[in-house]
């Protein structure tokens, strides 16, 4: 029995796509659920629009991926840190810290999960990390770190 998902079935397939299941299965549990719509022309017709609608919003957020990538790379993140007398921060920037940094500055969220510091700063000056956005595209961002006074 052919039908077609109308929700994410993991093991099975995305929402949109027509799959090939036993008819007890389908007949049974995946249309009484709602999980699944018979494959009749209307229904396929239907799904053909799900899925240019997927690929359309994934077109769409990978172009607002590399905007953002844009303007992370124009600017300079400064962050204020206390330091000793030899530029030694008391504790280190996190990527939590540049995550706020980056909402303060440019007023948009960004998860502390995709900042990749690739080691500790602790010392105040201009450090090079990374933000990965959306599909693979990675953002290299400067951070100014200065002495708070």
């Amino acid at each position: 029995m052919k039908v077609i998902l109308t929700e994410d079935l993991r093991g099975s397939g995305k929402r949109g796509e027509t799959i090939e299941v036993k008819e007890g299965f389908g007949r049974n549990f995946l249309i009484p659920k709602g999980l699944a719509l018979p494959a009749t022309e209307g229904n396929i017709k239907k799904a053909e629009n799900i899925i240019k609608e997927r690929i359309a919003k994934k077109e769409r957020d990978l172009k607002t991926a590399a905007d953002i990538k844009i303007k992370l790379e124009e600017v300079t993140l400064n962050m204020k840190k206390k330091a000793g007398i030899d530029g030694k921060l008391f504790g280190s920037i996190t990527n939590k810290d540049v995550a706020e940094a980056v909402k303060t500055t440019l007023s948009f969220e960004i998860d502390k999960k995709d900042v990749k510091i690739k080691e500790p700063i602790k010392v105040t000056g201009l450090h090079e990390i990374e933000i990965h956005l959306e599909q693979g595209i990675t953002a290299n961002v400067k951070v100014e770190v200065e002495n708070e006074d």
